[in-house]
């Protein structure tokens, strides 16, 4: 698999998510999708931008119910949107940590 030169330069922990949150750019969002194989529709930005500003005003990564009720995207569009765990991969393609509750 080849690695993307934009991602090179960023620091990710052992699960994948950026070490440092304020150092994500929409472009190095953009990267972790191609990595995490997700390609992008404006709703994926609807929940990322919602999960940045979540994180900007309370310091950490927004719940699966809190994206759900705060949106208008809803539990079932979010789980086709990021499958395999939506808060998770919302959160890492948003560039922050892993949301609280998350194994």
């Amino acid at each position: 698999m080849m690695t993307n030169p934009i991602l090179e330069k960023v620091e990710f922990d052992d699960d994948g998510f950026m070490i440092d949150p304020n150092a994500w750019t929409a472009e190095i969002g953009e990267a972790i999708a191609v990595r995490e194989d997700l390609p992008l529709t404006d709703r994926h930005w609807v929940v990322i931008n919602f999960a940045r500003q979540e994180f900007e005003a309370n310091d950490e990564a927004p719940t699966l119910r809190r994206i759900t009720k705060t949106t208008d995207v809803d539990t079932k569009e979010l789980y086709k949107l990021f499958p395999g765990g939506p808060a998770k991969k919302a959160a890492m393609v948003a560039g922050l940590g892993k949301p609280t509750g998350c194994i």
